[in-house]
């Protein structure tokens, strides 16, 4: 029970800037202590969801009415007035304890798997510094605090996945993903100002403000201020935002290569944070969405496409954390197309049953690769009876990821097929096809990482510690029950969208058709894979070259940006800014001196010839007239 006298005014503060604090407070104290440094981090977002917590009570224990919103005045100009603060409604509300919640598990999971790590403190800091910002992006008030935040987490993760910086790998793949986010967030930016820039006929009464935004909007499509095509270009340019931070096609192509980085890291950004940013800001905008409803086409293709084509490449690949990456990126192409099909309740409650099985996935592959420092799949085997706990676990997630009857991925999966089913057909069958993909390959990776007996023995494997195994058996918990705590409905889900007999059978025979066709060709050997990839030699082409998107950008920047606009770049910048420019204004001033230089000679006689001659010129001019 929550006291009724307590100050609920300071509780979102707390659960905000406790991150923060402890991210200040390891840089201050805790960069040469290690212990300390994870107990602040860890004590900081433990403290943060506790706080949220406490909130959420409070608000079922007095029926408050929400949203509530609580800001200090940050930027204060003569026409711009911008606030900084904490929006609270069922959509922060359940994202932040999600957030604090799941990342406090995977700070707890850190001590262990990063105990040994020279860069110890640093992670524990950034790591704090990571959560701050995922929080400012949840709790922002308006479109600049946002912005403030997803820069924040674009700074953290480039940190993060480049932890390992002496790693040339780790540091390209930071680098990587920093890059491509900054092309996705200038066009977010640029439609967070045209939306601003559009918010009123008045200068002095534009905002950034959300709920001020929501409320004035069909206003200012009713008077016409705002007309459908602005209205479709801030949308899709504010659509940049989430196509970066969620790894859409075609700006996907950075997530894989984050598995660069630690495994918590990995297992942070893929269940919690950075990637769900984009599906969050999207719910959170869709107030503005709705009224778009080309955007909302686009999302929804983009969402779909994604979807399918992601877990395609997650049928050839044989690296433990990057199968899962790609996981990660179907399952929020998933997300993206129940937004643009209008679902945003259906894509906030696969989100937050993904943040579950997710980080149970990866914190499982943590578990292996910390056992056995291996992740190709075919490099494992036989691990069923050495880590029991950390095999269960990644089979709970697995069956939950495939959307397994009766587990959470069932339940949210379904209401995103169900939508798609009743508005978009072809949607749909890629949908559909993509759970029984799903099936496959997440069946194939536990059966030959756990399930298949190891080529050498792993005879040396042995279960993670407790403070390791901890987290999956929570997160394992939460994995099967997260579907019936009623989440749509604390979203305000009104129109249910109850799977149909066609929906159901369709989503079962993909699960079990999936593990079946797993098991018959890695365990039961009935059925040749060797033959599958002969048949299908061609597309295997395609997807061992991930579909060529990194090859297009990397010709796009050795041909196009060095020897195109580069040297495009460099002949104007010698020829014409140094060349004509620079060197001609002082040849200019040179040559008018020269000039001048003989103009002034000194000799008497010449100075008085000329005045003769002004003179002489001045009569016959006058005369002349």
């Amino acid at each position: 029970m929550v006291n009724p006298g307590l100050n609920v005014g300071l509780l979102p503060w707390l659960t905000l800037f406790s991150p923060l604090a402890a991210a200040a407070a390891i840089l201050v104290f805790g960069i040469h202590h290690r212990r300390l440094s994870s107990s602040l981090a860890v004590g900081g977002l433990a403290l943060s969801f506790v706080s949220a917590a406490c909130l959420l009570l409070h608000v079922l224990q007095h029926r408050l009415i929400l949203p509530i919103e609580t800001a200090v005045t940050w930027i204060s100009l003569p026409d711009l007035t911008v606030s900084f603060g904490v929006l609270l409604d069922p959509l922060s509300l359940l994202m932040t304890l999600v957030v604090t919640g799941v990342g406090s598990g995977i700070f707890l999971y850190s001590t262990s798997y990063m105990s040994d790590d020279p860069g110890y403190s640093r992670y524990f800091g950034v790591l704090s510094l990571f959560a701050f910002s995922m929080l400012t992006i949840v709790l922002a008030t308006n479109w600049l605090q946002l912005f403030l935040g997803w820069e924040l987490v674009g700074f953290s993760s480039y940190a993060l996945i480049g932890h390992w910086y002496a790693k040339p790998a780790a540091a390209d793949a930071g680098k990587k993903a920093f890059m491509v986010n900054r092309v996705a967030d200038f066009g977010f930016m640029l439609g967070i100002i045209a939306l601003w820039a559009w918010s009123s006929p008045l200068a002095s009464e534009r905002t950034f403000s959300f709920q001020v935004l929501q409320a004035r909007l069909p206003h200012l499509l009713e008077m016409g201020w705002l007309t459908p095509h602005v209205l479709i270009g801030i949308g899709l340019l504010i659509f940049c935002g989430a196509l970066g931070k969620s790894a859409q096609m075609p700006l996907h192509v950075w997530l894989p290569d984050a598995m660069e980085g630690p495994t918590p890291v990995s297992a942070l950004i893929h269940a919690a944070t950075m990637v769900a940013a984009g599906v969050y800001m999207l719910c959170r905008a869709f107030w503005l969405f709705e009224h778009i409803p080309m955007a909302l086409q686009v999302i929804a293709w983009v969402g779909g496409i994604t979807a399918c084509a992601a877990a395609m490449l997650a049928l050839i690949e044989n690296d433990l954390k990057r199968i899962l990456a790609y996981s990660t990126l179907s399952q929020l192409g998933y997300m993206v197309m129940a937004v643009g099909l209008g679902g945003e309740a259906a894509a906030m409650y696969h989100l937050t049953t993904h943040a579950f099985f997710k980080a149970l996935l990866f914190l499982a592959a943590g578990s292996v690769i910390h056992a056995t420092h291996r992740q190709n799949i075919w490099e494992l085997g036989g691990l069923h009876k050495a880590m029991p706990i950390t095999s269960w676990s990644f089979l709970i997630g697995g069956l939950a990821l495939a959307g397994f009857p009766g587990l959470s991925g069932f339940f949210s999966k379904e209401a995103i097929l169900s939508l798609a089913y009743e508005r978009n057909g072809v949607l749909y069958l890629l949908g559909a096809m993509t759970a029984a993909l799903t099936a496959f390959y997440i069946a194939r990776a536990w059966l030959v990482a756990f399930f298949r007996p190891a080529h050498d023995s792993h005879a040396h494997a042995h279960e993670s510690p407790s403070v390791m195994t901890g987290p999956l058996i929570v997160l394992a918990g939460l994995s099967i029950v997260a579907g019936y705590l009623g989440l749509p409905t604390f979203l305000g889900e009104h129109e249910a969208h109850h799977g149909s007999p066609v929906v159901v059978a369709v989503s079962l025979l993909a699960v079990g058709g999936g593990f079946g066709l797993a098991w018959l060709i890695y365990v039961q050997r009935a059925i040749s894979s060797a033959l599958f990839l002969e048949r299908f030699r061609g597309w295997v082409w395609v997807l061992e070259r991930k579909y060529g998107f990194d090859q297009l950008y990397n010709w796009y920047v050795d041909v196009v940006q060095q020897r195109v606009i580069a040297q495009a770049c460099q002949l104007v910048e010698r020829h014409l800014i140094i060349g004509f420019a620079v060197n001609g204004t002082a040849w200019l001033t040179q040559a008018a001196g020269r000039v001048i230089r003989r103009c002034q000679t000194g000799v008497i006689q010449q100075y008085a010839l000329v005045f003769v001659t002004g003179v002489v010129v001045l009569v016959y001019t006058a005369i002349r007239r």
